[in-house]
């Protein structure tokens, strides 16, 4: 009987042992693919992060790459705006020394030959029914400040004085020029071509009108009631 008991639990023992090795073997199964399925999560959240760093670095690249082409252009832009504006000062400068280089020469030619020393300047649309000497005073008369109204009585005073002539001389008194000073070599104080020039006379002339009679038609009321200004 005891031996019957003893069998019995020997094999109740055994069946439990196997039991609880099945149990384990589970239990391990299971752990093992709870383990593989979190590796694959992470090497699968792995792979996510570097495809999102590699995206990240990508937008990086793009946006600087973006940022360099707006600088290099804005570079070229302003290079192209200075080298326009020195191209434009350049030439500025070499058509101003141009026109005084003729300017130069002309007035040489004119004291060669003792003719007039052209006018550079353009004559406005407002003078244009005057020419030659007139027509210088009057564009010089209006940069002067005077009003165009003013030229009547302009044009009527250097006509009764020298009829325009920029050579008419007054041997008796020694006045010369559009304006007749007295003596002509007062009109160096307006240019060194004052013989030849009219219009470095005629400046000449309304600096002295302004100074004395504030306008033409000032000179030209002292004219009619004296005979001179």
């Amino acid at each position: 009987m005891d031996r019957l008991w003893t069998r019995i639990g020997v094999r109740a023992a055994s069946a439990g042992l196997l039991l609880a090795g099945l149990a384990g073997g589970v239990h391990l199964g299971q752990d093992r693919d709870t383990q593989r399925q979190a590796g694959d999560v992470t090497v699968e959240q792995v792979a996510i992060n570097e495809m999102q760093l590699l995206k990240q670095r990508q937008g990086e690249q793009t946006a600087a790459r973006a940022w360099q082409r707006q600088a290099e252009g804005d570079a070229a832009e302003k290079a192209s705006a200075a080298a326009h504006t020195v191209a434009a000062k350049a030439q500025s400068f070499e058509k101003k020394a141009k026109a005084e280089r003729k300017a130069a020469a002309d007035r040489k030619k004119a004291e060669e030959i003792g003719g007039p020393v052209p006018y550079p300047g353009p004559i406005p649309e407002s003078c244009n029914e005057y020419s030659g000497s007139r027509a210088i005073g009057c564009t010089l008369m209006l940069e002067r400040g005077f009003a165009l109204d003013q030229f009547p009585c302009l044009d009527k005073l250097w006509k009764k004085e020298s009829g325009w002539n920029y050579r008419a001389e007054n041997r008796s008194s020694g006045a010369y020029g559009i304006p007749q000073a007295l003596p002509g070599k007062k009109m160096a104080s307006a240019g060194a071509d004052w013989k030849t020039n009219p219009a470095t006379q005629i400046k000449w002339g309304l600096g002295y009108v302004k100074g004395r009679y504030d306008t033409p038609c000032g000179a030209w009321t002292h004219f009619q009631n004296v005979g001179s200004y």
